[in-house]
């Protein structure tokens, strides 16, 4: 039994190095990510596969969260992907807060360091509106019941102020009602983040017999 596994190694030494040389790169350098919810539509919609770039904010030992370099800090609004102790799942938000930010909600429109955010109707629907939302020169859709600034019938869309600490992060959806993000599950350490994201893969319809969505594919987000 021994030698024929050892033969069996043998003869496929190229093929176990490949497959090892993959695992180690999707761990550590690049992967992608399925996304089953619409917590981030407009931007990102269900069935979509994201790029993730490992290597965005540090380098880590392969198949751990174990940071052995760290290379740079996330920005606001970069969308990324953590590991999430507190969903115990894990989850792609978009970075709002800094650390040191003061950051405050009223019917949906942001306050960070005493500064509203902008906002700009794009589209109405039955049951939603799309706005582009402006902060810190950086501009995204967000998808809301009613346009930001009018009375939500939302909980999600009122928060007092909170000063963030050294290491976290405040995460937000772009589906701003229906996202579990720090307004449920609370800000998220610095650890925890896996890398950043801003292109999809590929998609698939799940309406539609998992059929791929092409416009969407390689699609900037």
């Amino acid at each position: 039994m021994i030698k024929t596994i050892s033969r069996w190694v043998n003869v496929n030494k190229s093929l176990l190095i490949f497959i090892s040389l993959m695992l180690v790169f999707r761990s550590a350098v690049a992967d992608w990510n399925d996304v089953p919810t619409g917590s981030m539509q407009p931007t990102i919609v269900e069935g979509d596969r994201i790029l993730i770039n490992k290597l965005a904010y540090d380098l880590k030992l392969p198949f751990s969260q174990r940071t052995l370099i760290k290379l740079s800090d996330p920005k606001r609004n970069d969308i990324v992907i953590f590991q999430s102790t507190a969903a115990d799942k894990r989850l792609v938000k978009r970075v709002i807060g800094l650390p040191g930010d003061t950051v405050a909600m009223v019917n949906n429109q942001l306050l960070i360091n005493q500064q509203a955010a902008r906002y700009q109707l794009v589209s109405q629907h039955q049951n939603f509106v799309l706005s582009e939302e402006r902060i810190a020169g950086n501009s995204h859709l967000i998808r809301t019941q009613v346009q930001p600034g009018a009375a939500s019938p939302s909980r999600l869309a009122n928060f007092s102020a909170i000063t963030i600490p050294t290491d976290f992060y405040l995460m937000m959806g772009d589906n701003r009602d229906n996202s579990a993000d720090s307004r449920v599950i609370g800000l998220v350490p610095r650890d925890e983040i896996i890398g950043r994201s801003n292109r999809v893969a590929f998609s698939l319809n799940y309406q539609q017999y998992f059929m791929p969505r092409s416009e969407r594919f390689l699609k900037a987000i």
